[in-house]
């Protein structure tokens, strides 16, 4: 297979050094160009990053020149782990010059004509793209996005809850690991020995994002799931891995061996980045924890534990994710190959 080139936006990013290293040896891509701020653009890839993972950087990126964050670049796609800021203007430049932009970015989550995918939930969604490039004006570009770190620690325990017994309720508290706030993110004097009881406009995206996730992609718009969704939003001291405490209320009388049946049941997909298992359920009664859970199928299952019925809803269960793999660059990647195995994406001449 002739693979597709891919461009990074926001390259030299705690995500943008994510995407680097998962499509090292991808099988169905190679970066091809690189694109960061005017600081960094005109230097080598190795020269304008401070590489901040634990795996050393990719040798034959090293010496591609970071390009502007502009059109055009030489690649089939682009990734985008660019700052809301900057986001929304860019990444529709990029869509209207016929390049799919598959973006981590917060900027178009909630458009109704914009996919908010996970592709074992909802893979369905994309066919609202038709429905986006025409409203647009777009030609061959479109834009995908992939929902917020903490919510895609949540929304897989709760889409295989709400497809078997119906959802009507939930709660959930998130304890967020400080790399969800990007590098240099929050000074060690300030988050050692404490927690933050508030991220500035997490909690209205944890709240509603779900409820797209889970809606049904019919007569040509996406209806949003119809429960409702109570949030609060913690950052905590560990460098990687969303844990979100739930309570959920159910509409249907559910056993807890049911309950765990149906997320352990729950499929997967058959594409390169797809965990063997998507959801994986503990028994032991202290996990999941973010240091021993967090890589569990490279990164991309969901790990649900302390799963019990509830005193004031149905039951509670803790769930935790990779927040820059399966939260972010991992997700967006999965995206990009539904979207070739669905012959969406097209190879530039």
């Amino acid at each position: 297979m002739m693979k597709y080139r891919v461009g990074i936006l926001g390259a030299t990013g705690t995500v943008g050094q994510r995407f680097v290293q998962l499509l090292e040896s991808h099988p169905y891509f190679e970066i091809t160009a690189l694109a960061a701020s005017e600081r960094s653009v005109g230097k080598t890839y190795v020269e304008a990053t401070p590489w901040k993972l634990p795996t050393p950087m990719p040798e034959k990126i090293k010496e591609i020149v970071v390009s502007p964050i502009e059109p055009p670049l030489d690649c089939d796609l682009v990734f985008s782990s660019l700052p809301s800021s900057i986001a929304r203007e860019t990444e529709e430049k990029f869509a209207r010059a016929g390049y799919p932009v598959i973006s981590n970015s917060s900027s178009f989550r909630m458009e109704e004509d914009v996919p908010l995918l996970i592709p074992e939930i909802n893979h369905d969604h994309l066919g609202i793209i038709e429905v986006q490039k025409h409203r647009r004006g777009f030609d061959a570009g479109f834009i995908v996005t992939n929902p917020n770190c903490a919510v895609t620690s949540f929304a897989p325990p709760l889409a295989a809850l709400h497809e078997k017994f119906g959802v009507e309720a939930v709660i959930v508290t998130t304890l967020q690991a400080i790399s969800g706030a990007g590098y240099p993110g929050i000074p060690a004097y300030d988050i050692t020995d404490n927690v933050f009881p508030y991220i500035s406009g997490e909690e209205p995206k944890v709240e509603t994002e779900a409820q797209k996730i889970l809606g049904k992609f019919q007569d040509g718009e996406i209806v949003k799931a119809d429960f409702t969704v109570s949030a609060q939003c913690f950052r905590v001291n560990v460098m990687d891995g969303h844990l979100a405490s739930v309570r959920v209320k159910l509409r249907e009388n559910a056993t807890l061996e049911d309950v765990k049946q149906a997320m352990i049941d729950y499929p997967a997909l058959d594409l390169p980045s797809s965990p063997s298992q998507f959801i994986y359920v503990c028994d032991e009664p202290d996990r999941p924890q973010p240091r021993l859970d967090r890589d569990r199928g490279n990164g991309m299952t969901i790990t649900v534990g302390r799963l019990f019925p509830d005193n004031v809803f149905d039951y509670r269960f803790v769930c935790l994710s990779h927040n820059t793999i399966r939260g972010a660059a991992g997700a967006a990647i999965l995206n990009a190959e539904l979207l070739v195995e669905k012959r969406m994406i097209k190879r530039k001449s």
